[in-house]
Parts: structure tokens; C-alpha cells; sequence
């Protein structure tokens, strides 16, 4: 038993360890820089690793980033460990080789927790690979700018001495998103705001210019007489810059030490004191402008950031070259869902088949509503014109639908009620009595209830054959009307004259059955023709009495002759037995001999 319980104790503590591996990170182990981007083998394109974004996920509250960029060994992860108060050997890795310590983007594990308009913040700060570093294409630097401009709330451009042609040059990605994206504002709630950008100038002399006004010379048109095409596009990024200045800010920052390779060994009272002054404004000014992260209207917790960063590296590793559109298409791909579904929720409300133009109507309002909320929620100036089109598309493909379920359910519809009128009319056509009136009163309902009833793009042509069947039931019934009428008024006839002579033994309703008998039976044969008696005034009475008695709204002769006929025969079987005992010898049709009589009477009997 006790080696049974050591064993159980035994597993249960490897289990126990194994979920705690498993589980969360301990908040010691999040004291450290994570790769949260890395170049893929050919570093060109960018790829997630997951140990940084475990680190992330966890956060709940509003994240805001604090991105770093500029040139390889410029000082960024030295500069980051600075804002983050920590020591070399504890923060981001810093190296003094020639080739770049950071490999892709990296981010702290433990997250700044800042109160911003009296909200709590997550600021995660980020470190990013250097440009222009050995064994690198342009398009990979392009990349890593690219992501740190979409994921930062504040864009620290970090530059030793001066501002260069191509510092400005590289800033063209930045510009063409806050061109695409700044100002998306719906009432009080900003859509996406585009990373502030801060020129962060590592320079010790700036010869009595303050930092901004050495940034906007730099960012000045350059005469270009000879057309240069070069100078052209960054003449129209300094115009950009110029635009956006209140998104951007200046800011000096002068050299920690003439050592620099020693300067992790260094603690604060070891580097020049301006520098110290300096470095903590620098720390005030980013938490003065630093905001939480904003995409479609709302913050970012730490699960909605990775989700966030898989669209954005997918739009930018999508193309040879990293572009604005594709940013656009990502950024516009949930709006254009939404007016999607405004699009199907008000095409929906449409309880299908409907008249074609009506369909059309609906859909034009839809395709308006749905445009409408486009234009008030869509992304990006100049490439939003590609989310346009595939927004008609998609509204044009989902119309084409409803067509086709229209028309589809119009046919279902009309076929269904074409049937019953069919159905209606074979049964009209062998009625037990014939009734002109009745047939008439089906075939105006009939006709009635299909035009009101069958609607949509099929109606048409299912009138025409309604059209067809309905005349050709008609010429149909009166073809056999006037024949069953008279085989039906020869035989009533004869009834009559059974009812008259047998049952009821009424003379006159004889004579009258008969009359009627022979004048069916010989004036057809002796004068004209059956057809031709249908043409007869007096045949046109004897119908209009017919129809008179056969079909009325009130009474359907047709449909209770049966029953009737039965309870007549009932009571004149009552009648014949029980009706002339009651009345005694004087209701009997025949005379009978009393011999009562013939004792009390006084006349002689003859021989």
C-alpha cells in the first residue's frame, strides 16, 4: 500500500508540475524582452513567434505601444532600457558589433501600467531591427517600418545628428497611412488614429536651433530644376510631414557618454547630467501623448492585439513590397462585412416572391443604406476606392441571388396556383348537375385568386397559359353543357311523371312531366336539330329556370342533391305508409265497402 501512495503522489506531482508549465507565465519570468516578430529564412518577410504573444495575451485591460525605429546601431534598445529603467544585462539586448543585436521586433515582457484620462493602460514597448543592417534587402526594412507604424501609438524615430534624405525618404509608408487613416473621426469615438510621431535628434550641438526648427528645415521643399524624380517624391513626403504637423513633435536627446561601448556599465551618476535631465523629460513627454491603441472605434486587450498583428504582418507579407492598399483591404474587411449584413438583413425583410421592380426598389435602398454606412465608417483616401468596388461586388452577387430565389420562388408559387385552377376546372367540367352559373362563379374566382396570388418575374408567362387553359376549359364546358342539360331535363321529365302518376298521384304534375317529355323527345326529331333548340327563345327559358334551381349563392343543388334527394324520398315513404292511416277512409284513393251501410239502409236490393 505505502509503495501504491507513493507512486499516486508521485504522478500527481509530475502532473502538477506539468500544468503548471502548461499554464500561465509567473510574472519573474515576463521580466524580460520577447520576440514577438522574426524574419522568415530568406529575411524578407515577417513571421509571428509565439513566445512574446503568450506574454501578450494574458494582458486585459487597454494596450498602447511605444514603438522604437531607426537606423542599426542608433542606440534604440539602449534608449528603450532607458525609458523602461532598466539595466542592459535585465533589458532588450544591446550590442556593439557590427552586425544588429535585434532580429525582427521584440516587446517587454512586462507591460508600463500609465492612467490615461483616468483609464488604466497597458503601454508595451517595443524594440525594432535596424535599418540599412548587413545582409538585408530594402523591402524587409520597408516591412519592419510598416508594422511598427500600424502597431504604435507613439513612433519614436530615432536619429543620430541630423536628419537625412533618406530618413525622411523611409517615412513615405508613415505618411501614406496618415494620409489613408488620419482623421477617421465619428462623433467622439476615433476609428483608427495613426502612430504620433517622434523625432528623437541625438545630438549635442544644435547650433542655436532648437530641435523642431532643425526638423522643419529638414522637412522643407527642396529645389528640384532638373525634375530628379527622386526629389519629387520626398518634396511631396515633406509637404505630407508639413500636414501632419500636429501628429509629430521634436525632441533632443544628447550623447549619454563619450564611452559609448561602456555604457551599460554605467549607472546614472556616471553619465552626463543633461543627458539624465533630458532622458526623464523624455519619459514625460511620451506619457503625455501616449494613447491606447484604437482599431474600428474601440481599444485592443491583449488577445484582441495578436489578432490585430496576424491581419496587419498577413497585408504586408501579401505582396513583393509592402503596401498601403493591402492595409486598407484589412482594415475595411470588417466594415464591408457589416454593410453586408445591413445589406442582406434589409433584402431579408423581403418575404420572397415579390413583383420585380419592387425587388429592385428594395435593393437600391439597401445598396444606398449599405454605401451610406461605407462612407461613414471606411478606411483610407485614395485606396479605399478598391474596398468600393469589392463592396458592389459583393452586394451585386448577393442581389443575383435574390434574383434567381425570386424567380425561383415565383414559378413555385405560380405552378402551385396554376394547379388548383387547373384541378378546379377538371372538376368543373363533370359536375352531376350542370351548372352554367356555377362554372362561371369558379372560373371568376380561379382567375381572380391567381392574379393575386401569383406574383414575381414568372407571372407572366404563367398568365399566358392561365389564359389558354382557362378558355379552353370553357369552350370545353359549353360543348357538353347543353347536352348534359338536356339528358338531365328528359330524365327529370320522366321522374316527374313516376312521382306524379304513383307516388304522389298529382294529375296535373303528369300532364305537365309529359308535356315536357314530348316536347323534347319528338320536337328535336320532327322540327330541327338538337343544336339548333339550344338557339330556341324557349330553350333559353327552360335554362334560365335550370340554372335558377341548380345553383344559387345560398344553395348548391349540385353539391346536396344527393342528401336531399334521399330525405325527400324519406318522407315521401313516410307519407305513402303513415300519412293516410291518420286521416282515415276519406284520404284513401280508392273507395271501400262498408257493410254497416248496406244493414241500415231502407232501399230495396235489386237483383
Amino acid at each position: 500500500m505505502g509503495r501504491w501512495a507513493a507512486g499516486i503522489c508521485a504522478v500527481a506531482l509530475v502532473w502538477w508540475l506539468a500544468a503548471a508549465a502548461a499554464g500561465d507565465p509567473e510574472p519573474d519570468e515576463l521580466e524580460r524582452a520577447f520576440p514577438i516578430v522574426e524574419p522568415d529564412y530568406g529575411h524578407t518577410k515577417l513571421r509571428l513567434s509565439q513566445q512574446g504573444l503568450e506574454a501578450i495575451r494574458r494582458i486585459e485591460t487597454p494596450i498602447a505601444v511605444v514603438g522604437v525605429i531607426g537606423p542599426y546601431r542608433s542606440g534604440k534598445s539602449f534608449l528603450l532600457n532607458q525609458l523602461l529603467s532598466l539595466s542592459c544585462d535585465k533589458g532588450f539586448g544591446v550590442g556593439h558589433m557590427r552586425d544588429t543585436k535585434t532580429k525582427g521586433v521584440w516587446v517587454w515582457g512586462t507591460p508600463v501600467e500609465m492612467d490615461v484620462d483616468g483609464s488604466k493602460v497597458s503601454v508595451l514597448y517595443l524594440d525594432t531591427e535596424g535599418f540599412e543592417s548587413v545582409g538585408k534587402s530594402n523591402v524587409y526594412d520597408d516591412r519592419i517600418f510598416a508594422l511598427a507604424t500600424v502597431l504604435s501609438s507613439v513612433l519614436i524615430y530615432n536619429l543620430p545628428e541630423t536628419v537625412r534624405e533618406a530618413d525622411i525618404s523611409r517615412l513615405s509608408f508613415a505618411v501614406e497611412i496618415a494620409e489613408e487613416f488620419y482623421g477617421r473621426v465619428k462623433g467622439q469615438d476615433v476609428a483608427f488614429e495613426p502612430a504620433k510621431l517622434l523625432w528623437l535628434i541625438q545630438r549635442d550641438f544644435l547650433q542655436g536651433k532648437s530641435v523642431q526648427q532643425m526638423v522643419n528645415e529638414a522637412l522643407q521643399r527642396v529645389p528640384n530644376e532638373s525634375g530628379d524624380r527622386y526629389i519629387d517624391e520626398v518634396n511631396q513626403i515633406r509637404d505630407s510631414l508639413a500636414v501632419m504637423g500636429n501628429n509629430s513633435t521634436a525632441f533632443s536627446l544628447p550623447q549619454p557618454h563619450l564611452q559609448r561601448t561602456k555604457l551599460c556599465d554605467m549607472d546614472d551618476k556616471e553619465l552626463d547630467p543633461l543627458y539624465v535631465e533630458r532622458r526623464d523629460q523624455l519619459k514625460q513627454v511620451v506619457a503625455s501623448i501616449v494613447k491606447p491603441k484604437i482599431v474600428q472605434g474601440k481599444t485592443l486587450n491583449g488577445k484582441e492585439f495578436v489578432s490585430f498583428l496576424q491581419q496587419i504582418l498577413d497585408a504586408l507579407n501579401k505582396g513583393e513590397i509592402p503596401s498601403t492598399g493591402s492595409l486598407v483591404e484589412i482594415f475595411n474587411k470588417a466594415i464591408l462585412e457589416r454593410c453586408l449584413k445591413v445589406y442582406r438583413e434589409k433584402m431579408d425583410g423581403l418575404g420572397l416572391p415579390v413583383p420585380v421592380d419592387k425587388l429592385q426598389q428594395v435593393h437600391e435602398g439597401a445598396n444606398d443604406q449599405a454605401r451610406m454606412l461605407f462612407d461613414k465608417q471606411h478606411f483610407g483616401k485614395h485606396h479605399a476606392s478598391q474596398s468600393i468596388l469589392k463592396l458592389d461586388d459583393e452586394i451585386k452577387k448577393v442581389y443575383r441571388n435574390f434574383l434567381l430565389a425570386n424567380e425561383y420562388q415565383s414559378s413555385k408559387l405560380c405552378e402551385a396556383r396554376f394547379s388548383e385552377c387547373e384541378d378546379k376546372m377538371d372538376n368543373l367540367q363533370v359536375l352531376k348537375l350542370p351548372s352554367m352559373a356555377k362554372f362561371n362563379a369558379g372560373f371568376v374566382h380561379c382567375n381572380r385568386s391567381f392574379v393575386r396570388d401569383c406574383v414575381g418575374p414568372a407571372k407572366e408567362s404563367y398568365e399566358r397559359r392561365m389564359s389558354k387553359m382557362l378558355v379552353k376549359s370553357r369552350a370545353l364546358f359549353i360543348k357538353e353543357y347543353n347536352n348534359k342539360l338536356f339528358n338531365w331535363l328528359v330524365t327529370f321529365s320522366l321522374v316527374m311523371v313516376v312521382i306524379g302518376r304513383f307516388v304522389i298521384k298529382f294529375f296535373l304534375l303528369e300532364i305537365v312531366a309529359w308535356v315536357m317529355f314530348i316536347f323534347l323527345e319528338t320536337y328535336t326529331r320532327m322540327f330541327w336539330s338538337a343544336e339548333s333548340l339550344y338557339y330556341n327563345p324557349a330553350w333559353h327559358i327552360i335554362v334560365s329556370s335550370w340554372e335558377t334551381i341548380v345553383y344559387s349563392p345560398i344553395l348548391d343543388l349540385d353539391r346536396w342533391a344527393i342528401p336531399i334527394a334521399v330525405l325527400l324520398s324519406f318522407w315521401l315513404l313516410y307519407w305513402r305508409c303513415f300519412g293516410r292511416r291518420k286521416r282515415g277512409s276519406r284520404s284513401s284513393l280508392l273507395p271501400l265497402h262498408n257493410k254497416s251501410s248496406h244493414k241500415n239502409s231502407t232501399r230495396p236490393r235489386s237483383d
